[in-house]
């Protein structure tokens, strides 16, 4: 069951909204002594959280299949970066870490149960009820948490003001729909998306040249810290390919070393696609405003959107201290 992006909460009597975690999407079943946990490509996680699949054996129940999201626990929230941890190759690293940030399985749906094995069939108005129960009889004093509901449009307002630290926004799933797998009818999510003014360090040309001629393909990101190092956080390629050209002069104009003085730009990682390593430092005079979802590990996780420029303020106003925000702490919503 997939969700639909869309920019504003659904109202009406057919709608029940639930907080957007932060975190791997995970189908958790059991039958008997086998637990298999499973992602939403399809991937087998089960290797990966060895303390959950132990947790998962140790319920009275014996079989069943839930849907949920894996976390892990950091501070007053969840930290995405150290679940990225776990998908490690070594197993040794894996027990190591699932010992040392151990995880938690945020659950949202209950499909099927030993007394029902059909409930994927019923309307979510009957299988949250029933995941209510199964909570009740099974998940009392294990990292398994009942993930919360209401049917109040004021409070999932609340929900998305205040999201962050773990929780990015609203979903919104029809109470009279069966399980929707594979496709985006049931479920709808709402992001809350925040903006940065950001200094461009550097810039990336792009693989394909207009009239001959090489133009930008994205800017680089920065943003200063306490001790004035400008640090590299992130992309923009939204840029729009009449303006290229006039930007490239204006940007070519101010190529200048070293760019970023703190961390800067390396080759391909897990928050990027497949580009070259090669980027042109820039002296850092441009401001720019970008809209953004997720900000974790000092990083903006996925592209950025442009807003504007900010020709009116200094770069080293654009520091990280502009993106610290007040989050509700999404263990207080948990049961």
């Amino acid at each position: 069951m997939e969700a639909r992006s869309v920019d504003e909460i659904p109202r009406g009597k057919e709608w029940q909204y639930e907080p957007k975690w932060d975190g791997f999407r995970c189908l958790l079943s059991r039958d008997g002594n086998i637990v298999d946990l499973r992602s939403k490509s399809g991937e087998d996680l089960a290797r990966y959280f060895p303390e959950i699949v132990s947790a998962a054996l140790q319920l009275k129940a014996d079989r069943f299949t839930l849907d949920g999201e894996l976390v892990v626990p950091h501070s007053r929230g969840f930290s995405f970066d150290a679940l990225l941890q776990r998908i490690h190759p070594a197993a040794s690293r894996v027990k190591k870490l699932s010992l040392d940030t151990p995880a938690l399985y945020l659950v949202f749906d209950l499909l099927a149960a030993a007394r029902d094995m059909t409930l994927a069939e019923k309307p979510l108005s009957e299988r949250r009820p029933a995941l209510e129960a199964f909570a009740k009889a099974n998940l009392k004093g294990s990292p398994f948490r009942l993930s919360p509901t209401t049917t109040s449009y004021a409070t999932a307002k609340k929900w998305l003001a205040q999201s962050g630290g773990g929780s990015d926004g609203i979903i919104a799933k029809r109470i009279d729909l069966p399980y929707q797998a594979g496709n985006r009818d049931g479920m709808q999510k709402i992001k809350k998306f925040r903006s940065a003014d950001c200094v461009v360090g550097g810039f990336r040309y792009a693989t394909n040249k207009i009239a001959g001629r090489n133009v930008v393909g994205s800017l680089l990101l920065g943003l200063y810290d306490a001790k004035g190092l400008l640090h590299h956080v992130g992309f923009t390629s939204a840029i729009k390919a009449e303006q290229k050209p006039a930007l490239t002069d204006r940007l070519e104009a101010l190529i200048g070393e070293p760019g970023f003085t703190g961390n800067a730009p390396g080759g391909p990682s897990r928050w990027s696609t497949e580009r070259s390593a090669k980027w042109c430092p820039l002296k850092p005079k441009l401001v720019i405003e970008v809209c953004y979802d997720h900000f974790s590990g000092e990083r903006f996780r996925h592209g950025t959107s442009i807003l504007r420029w900010r020709p009116e303020k200094a770069p080293r106003q654009c520091t990280f201290e502009q993106l610290k925000q007040k989050a509700a702490d999404p263990m207080k919503l948990l049961k």
